[in-house]
């Protein structure tokens, strides 16, 4: 799950570490509000989507002006320009693809004096099961960029759980990012803060980009992309009532009411699977026969028949899908289960694409035999390979 940046922020102050000071706004006259608020003699109007790269991004719409989605403002009157621009407009980022995502909130902030711009991120490296740290003297907006031309720039080490965070290691980040005086204090204060909240909020992704140090020599975060381990939500009721839901996909949304594991693609073959490793080999071998696949779609180790047919409805919803196809290796799960899911599902709702079904496991017998009792137009298929050879093959006749 992710937070906006003003959230993220409000979380930075609730353990001490430094961040700019400034204000959501929802509305043009909230934003100056928010503004006459704040110093001066500088504000930065900054839009709140949940994709970087917003300072380079561009609007669709000619009334939202020239300028990205993150702009300075010299003047009041230019804080009510800017955000009578961007609020309700759609602003297209590198990571948001061309669709873009439409700008319903604004964080008014108050101009920084920077002097130099480092970054910063902490993330739960899967290779090692610890906490890492990222960092690199060159910070701001084309960090994607140093790390294809020069990754050498780029500095990660990780934190023992056992030991946990020390001094040592806020010091060590000090010296990888150039950092010298009295802010070697300030960055082992801080990165030891930051650690505490990375593991007390349950986080799996937090990126600082910039960390800045000012000109009078103060480190401040002044930016705030973090992502929690869904799995963890249930501990911290505080983070799920952050959740902006207009950020999220609606089919998402709805799948994750019946617990099941959705991601919308591109594609054209929609996927119905249990177990995430399975669904990537399905879509892997979707791709090798010439399509691709329209969702990543888990349906987890024991579903029931009802969670089959909202799976189904789900897919279907997708004006994209042209075809589905249905891979389950029963264990837990039950082949037959399955199969009554699918003739339900396909005979309530209608299912006029192609649809290939491939099962295995326990009482798999049983499971064809529900299938070819049912009189649908349900292809069954021996084995994946054989289920991607049909599903394409039958797409590929009905275009």
């Amino acid at each position: 799950m992710n937070i906006h940046e003003y959230q993220a922020k409000d979380l930075y102050r609730q353990y001490g570490i430094p961040t700019g000071e400034g204000f959501p706004a929802f509305s043009a006259e909230e934003a100056v509000e928010a503004a006459k608020k704040l110093p001066g003699p500088i504000w930065v109007v900054k839009a709140q989507i949940h994709a970087g790269g917003r300072g380079k991004g561009k609007f669709k719409e000619a009334e939202a002006g020239t300028g990205g989605g993150v702009r300075l403002a010299k003047s009041v009157d230019e804080v009510r320009t800017f955000a009578s621009q961007m609020l309700g407009r759609t602003l297209v980022t590198a990571q948001t693809g061309d669709d873009g995502k439409q700008v319903n909130r604004l964080y008014i902030e108050d101009g920084s004096a920077i002097a130099r711009e480092l970054y910063l991120s902490m993330l739960v490296d899967r290779s090692t099961g610890r906490v890492a740290f990222i960092a690199s003297t060159e910070g701001g907006m084309d960090i994607e960029k140093v790390a294809h031309d020069t990754p050498e720039k780029i500095v990660t080490f990780s934190i023992d759980p056992a030991s946990g965070f020390s001094a040592y290691h806020g010091r060590k980040l000090a010296f990888t990012l150039g950092l010298a005086g009295d802010q070697v204090n300030q960055c082992v204060r801080m990165a030891g803060n930051l650690y505490r909240m990375f593991v007390e909020k349950d986080m799996s992704l937090l990126e600082i980009n910039p960390l800045v140090v000012t000109k009078d020599g103060k480190l401040i975060c002044l930016d705030g992309k973090m992502n929690f381990d869904s799995n963890a939500l249930f501990r911290h009721k505080e983070i799920v009532e952050l959740r902006d839901l207009t950020e999220e996909d609606p089919a998402e949304i709805e799948a994750s009411k019946h617990d099941l594991a959705y991601v919308k693609l591109d594609g054209t073959i929609g996927c119905l699977v249990n177990g995430a490793g399975l669904a990537m080999s399905t879509m892997d071998i979707i791709k090798l026969y010439g399509l691709e696949p329209a969702n990543f779609l888990d349906v987890g180790g024991s579903a029931s028949k009802e969670k089959v047919k909202e799976a189904f409805k789900i897919i279907l919803n997708d004006p994209n899908v042209n075809g589905i196809l249905v891979n389950i290796f029963g264990g837990i799960m039950r082949c037959d289960i399955i199969a009554e899911g699918v003739v339900a599902a396909a005979r309530e709702l209608g299912v006029k694409v192609p649809l290939v079904v491939r099962l295995e496991g326990t009482n798999v017998e049983l499971g064809k035999e529900i299938m070819a009792a049912s009189g649908l137009k349900i292809v069954a298929a021996d084995n994946l390979e054989d289920a991607a050879k049909k599903i394409t093959a039958e797409v590929k006749k009905a275009a």
